[in-house]
């Protein structure tokens, strides 16, 4: 990746993680708040929920669009892993297309789609739902502009790198 672009992707990968980390102190204070109107009130409130659950929608879609490293992500490598670099090389090359037609194709319509929920609200927010899901539109062209970069690096003889299992970011 050309330095300037690395510097501009390195920045939004910062300022999702600003984002990330506000959406779970948001998330954590509604939680607190719900807690003490519910017990120490006596009168549960429902849109601390519902914030809690656009919190969290944002920061999954958010956080996985502009945040995460391609490393990051769950991956099935039990068969990358036993490829050589020319096959690693093929396999990313399928996923990042069929990644970029799936989501290509289904772009014209989840457009549609969350357009259509403009007649809808949120109940107790009263937020159009509408605005509160276009959030997987920005989600959606991330995706498609990730694997597309994708694309072009392997095209330019870039070898997917190989998942170590033993580092603590694997999952295991």
């Amino acid at each position: 990746m050309p330095t300037g672009l690395r510097g501009v992707v390195d920045w939004i990968r910062r300022r999702a993680e600003n984002v990330v980390a506000g959406l779970l102190g948001l998330m954590f204070a509604a939680f607190i708040v719900q807690i003490v109107f519910r017990y120490f009130f006596n009168f549960p409130i429902g849109w601390s929920s519902e914030l809690s659950v656009a919190a969290w929608l944002y920061l999954t879609l958010l956080g996985s669009a502009f945040w995460l490293k391609e490393s990051d992500e769950i991956r099935f490598d039990l068969i990358s892993g036993a490829l050589g670099p020319l096959g690693r090389r093929v396999l990313a090359f399928i996923v990042a297309v069929a990644a970029v037609v799936l989501f290509g194709m289904a772009l014209p319509a989840t457009i549609s789609y969350v357009t259509f929920m403009k007649v809808e609200k949120s109940s107790y927010l009263g937020v159009r739902l509408d605005i509160l899901y276009s959030v997987y539109v920005v989600f959606a062209v991330a995706v498609i502009v990730r694997y597309a970069w994708a694309i072009v690096s392997l095209l330019r003889g870039e070898v997917p790198e190989v998942a170590d299992v033993t580092q603590t970011t694997s999952g295991l």
